[in-house]
């Protein structure tokens, strides 16, 4: 005879608890109860216990209780406090340089590194800024390449003062070129990547994608992107996603290290 009793009865289904994952700053979650969607910006322990806090898009911020009810990529996940590594002397910086240890920061040189925008400046400073502050090099916004032929009317590049400029989209025959094309001085090196933006100069396989996706002409570029990705059409957002991504070279392009490090030679040779 079989026995009878709640042994005999099928088990009900074993639920699986949501995965833990660290809240490091910038990783962008939305809280399944109220919807709120935003990036981590801070972590802080309160008398009833560790408190996620939340910047959305538009710069408002929430608090929530860490733990479970989040949402990470429309899967619901368990947040906790991160853990500290800890501190250990790199060997190598970003870029792959030697890195240097108690050596402070070079007074900075005559010599100038142009980019285009934020996006521009806030990649190269993460893989090269060990490499430039050594090196004494400032890396200064063009605000769009529009600008180049004021900006270096302005500045008046010399043999010592020289200016390498790093330009989005310079291929034959579009605007960028044909700026570039004015840039006539021993001292002034302008060179590019083939990328409508630097965001494509992040290896897809970094952010977990295929490939980047092609934005359809009229389409502002950015958020085309965030839209065929499945992302929030926030860019600002975005861009902290993609940049969290990149830690060392090994995470761009090819296409991008050979233009960086040349104008990096170019402006100490001075």
């Amino acid at each position: 005879m079989l026995p009878y009793g709640p042994s005999a009865l099928p088990s009900a289904p074993r639920k699986v608890p949501p995965p833990e994952v660290p809240a490091d700053l910038d990783l962008v979650v939305e809280d399944a109860v109220t919807g709120f969607c935003g990036a981590v910006v801070a972590v802080e322990k309160q008398p009833e216990g560790t408190v996620i806090v939340l910047e959305d898009r538009h710069g408002k911020r929430r608090s929530f209780p860490a733990g479970p009810g989040f949402l990470l990529e429309g899967k619901p996940v368990r947040l906790v406090r991160p853990v500290k590594a800890v501190p250990t002397r790199a060997t190598r910086t970003a870029s792959g340089s030697v890195a240097v240890h108690g050596q402070r920061a070079r007074v900075a040189r005559g010599s100038r590194i142009w980019v285009e925008g934020k996006h521009d400046a806030e990649l190269v400073e993460k893989v090269w800024g060990d490499d430039l502050r050594i090196e004494g090099v400032v890396v200064e916004m063009l605000d769009g390449v529009d600008e180049l032929p004021a900006q270096l009317a302005e500045f008046g590049p010399t043999a010592s003062s020289r200016v390498g400029v790093l330009v989005d989209h310079l291929v034959s025959g579009s605007k960028e070129s044909r700026i570039a094309a004015q840039a006539r001085s021993p001292h002034v090196l302008v060179l590019g990547h083939p990328y409508v933006d630097v965001w494509q100069a992040v290896r897809p396989a970094v952010l977990g994608i295929a490939a980047w996706p092609d934005v359809p002409r009229g389409v502002p570029w950015k958020e085309g992107v965030c839209a065929a990705l499945g992302w929030p059409v926030d860019p600002p957002a975005a861009w902290r996603r993609i940049l969290g991504s990149v830690r060392t070279y090994a995470d761009l392009e090819p296409s991008l290290l050979g233009r960086v490090e040349e104008l990096i030679d170019f402006v100490t040779a001075s």
